[in-house]
């Protein structure tokens, strides 16, 4: 009985070996499986590291420039001035047709002789723009006929000017020295000019009296004139006292006009 009893506890012992051998050796398996997928997950996964990446995208076109080109004023006058301003972008090399490169922004004053369209071109690395602009020389107006040669008698009308006193005199006042010496330089430049002096007064004091002033204003220019270099052949004298007036109304400025040695031109 008891032998029995030891064979069936070592039949047991067997099978219990065995069974645990059989389950090391499948956790064996296990285990070398495990092992091997990892490490096909792993080399994978190096495999994927190792992919190299996607070129950068291409790096974007360069802008290209921009310009302007303005004239103020755009119409000029010939001789005058006028300036430029203008403006660009992008741009690296600016240059102005007549007056070469320039910066990128900025103005200048120009001359131009004739009609002009200025031309900008801006480059840079996106490429090359152009701008214009046009100013307009007004062409000076054609000159004036010649007009016609005046007459002795209109040149003297024009030149020679008579001569006024103060009130109750006959002396030439500092005033009108100026105009006596100018006559006398008409006079000498027309060597054939005759004239005939007026002694004239206001119409204050008698005919008499008035007369007589009349004679010594008229005579007084005469020898004016005689003295710087005129001719007395040349010159005549008269007197019409207040006689013949040039202005009627009774008052100082009137009066004033009529108190001359008045010049008349002998045809």
């Amino acid at each position: 009985m008891l032998q029995i009893v030891k064979l069936q506890i070592a039949r047991h012992q067997r099978a219990h070996r065995k069974l645990e051998g059989s389950v090391k050796h499948a956790m064996r398996k296990w285990g070398t499986l495990v092992v091997a997928l990892g490490t096909i997950l792993f080399l994978g996964a190096c495999a994927k590291k190792k992919v190299a990446p996607p070129p950068p995208p291409p790096p974007p076109a360069p802008t290209a420039p921009t310009a302007s080109l303005s004239a103020n004023p755009n119409t000029i006058d010939k001789g005058q001035s006028t300036t430029l301003t203008w403006q660009t972008t992008n741009a690296t090399d600016v240059n102005i047709d007549g007056i070469g490169p320039v910066d990128t922004s900025g103005s200048r004053q120009v001359t131009p002789t004739d009609s002009t369209t200025y031309h900008l071109i801006a480059k840079g690395a996106g490429g090359t723009q152009d701008a214009t602009a046009r100013v307009t020389v007004n062409a000076p107006p054609p000159p004036p006929p010649p007009s016609p040669s005046l007459t002795e008698e209109q040149l003297f009308a024009q030149n020679v000017k008579d001569i006024y006193f103060d009130y109750d005199k006959y002396d030439v006042r500092a005033s009108e020295q100026g105009s006596l010496q100018g006559d006398a330089q008409f006079l000498q430049q027309h060597p054939n000019i005759h004239i005939t002096i007026e002694g004239h007064c206001d119409e204050r004091g008698s005919t008499e009296y008035n007369l007589a002033l009349g004679t010594n204003r008229a005579d007084t220019v005469k020898n004016g004139l005689i003295q710087a270099g005129v001719g007395g052949d040349r010159i005549k004298t008269i007197s019409y006292g207040k006689e013949k007036p040039f202005c009627t109304e009774s008052n100082e400025s009137c009066w004033q006009q009529n108190r001359r040695g008045h010049f008349v031109y002998e045809k």
